[in-house]
């Protein structure tokens, strides 16, 4: 069995017929080189022309979706904080008015608390006096 040689003799050409001849080596070489599945990822690298556009264009849509969902992120933990900083001013509100209304009714109760030691101060002269 003979083997195959390695080298090719390249005729002379124009600069453009070399880079043809070399880049259709290299197809060559990668179709024996990659096993099947692979040919959808060289097929779709000549379509861009090998300069790496559509995974550009990937990158770019990805960087997109990522810068969106990041400002829409930062958008809503906003709205949340906002949302706990007015509950805890509206708790805080409601915390102040229920504290001074106990002090009043403490107040109250004090009041009623010296009425009625006047009443039975009053109720046990009046007994006294009977």
């Amino acid at each position: 069995m003979e083997r195959p040689s390695l080298e090719f003799k390249l005729p002379d050409t124009h600069e453009e017929g070399k880079l043809y001849v070399v880049d259709s080596l290299n197809n060559l070489n990668k179709l024996n080189v990659c096993p099947a599945e692979s040919q959808h990822s060289l097929d779709q690298e000549d379509n861009t022309g090998g300069t790496g556009e559509s995974m550009a264009g990937s990158s770019t849509s990805k960087q997109r979706f990522f810068f969106v969902t990041f400002v829409l992120t930062l958008t809503v933990s906003l709205v949340l904080v906002s949302f706990v900083i007015f509950l805890i001013f509206q708790t805080r509100n409601e915390v102040d008015q229920i504290s001074s209304r106990l002090l009043s009714e403490e107040k109250n109760i004090e009041e009623l608390k010296k009425l009625n030691n006047i009443i039975l101060k009053h109720l046990n002269q009046s007994r006294i006096k009977e």
